[in-house]
């Protein structure tokens, strides 16, 4: 698929809580058609980032604009034509997987049977097709993210804000959103901006990444040119050599 375009842009884009600095000065642009991988330790600005840029959060300073609309004035144009899958999103447990669909599809303007072609199609991609007329509430963990990964692609959006997306799925359920995210990504014209704190999904997912620390964006580029300009064999050493997080083996041991 062509990537031309810019899906997100942002200049010098803050936000502050009080004396704590969130974002500092972000400059960032993301192509359209691209699968955009956002790094960072706990704490570094990588949610508030997400929700600034999905329309839940005003910026204290700095300019920003998704899919051509500015974040400070058209947040409602923004949500309409993006999906966010929030770190921690709310079910309606005693709704079933279709009928939660139905709710959300129903909020989007969406109905009919165009609606339940899309729920069918998404819940036989995640495995689901067996269990969609269960409660939520009787649900594992995993499924109820498949069912909130399914929800937030379900109104079909030009851009998906991705927090943490396999934060309570096994490997086998990590591999198929992977899966997912390339198949969209390749086969229709879909961006996705995803936050995660596992560097091997990112490497193995994302065309592009950033990595946060303390709020600021310090490192930008594809996996293969992190790591070659890092000198490092895999993603996950070139986050620690950033961020930090080696273990000091001596320091540790020197109580013996």
């Amino acid at each position: 698929m062509a990537r031309n375009g810019t899906v997100i842009q942002t200049e010098s884009l803050n936000k502050s809580f009080g004396s704590i600095q969130a974002v500092r000065d972000l400059n960032l642009e993301v192509s359209s058609g691209s699968r955009f991988g956002l790094l960072g330790p706990n704490g570094s600005g990588k949610t508030t980032t997400v929700r600034i840029l999905s329309g839940l959060l005003k910026q204290t300073s700095g300019t920003a604009t998704v899919c051509g609309h500015d974040v400070s004035t058209n947040r409602n144009d923004i949500k309409a034509i993006t999906g966010l899958l929030p770190e921690s999103p709310g079910l309606y447990s005693k709704l079933s997987a279709v009928e939660f669909l139905e709710f959300i599809g129903a909020l989007n303007g969406k109905n009919g049977e165009r609606l339940n072609r899309r729920i069918d199609s998404l819940l036989g991609m995640l495995g689901l097709e067996g269990r969609q007329d269960d409660l939520l509430e009787s649900y594992s963990s995993g499924m109820k993210q498949k069912v909130l990964v399914a929800s937030t692609l379900l109104h079909e959006p030009k851009l998906v804000f991705f927090d943490e997306p396999t934060s309570r799925l096994d490997p086998a359920a990590s591999a198929l959103v992977k899966d997912l995210i390339l198949a969209l990504a390749e086969e229709t014209e879909t961006s996705f901006f995803i936050c995660t704190h596992q560097t091997s999904f990112a490497e193995d997912v994302c065309d592009v990444i950033g990595i946060l620390n303390e709020g600021e964006l310090v490192v930008h580029g594809s996996p293969a040119d992190i790591i070659d300009s890092m000198k490092v064999s895999d993603l996950e050493e070139a986050y620690l050599k950033v961020v930090g997080g080696q273990v000091d083996r001596e320091a540790l041991l020197a109580w013996r």
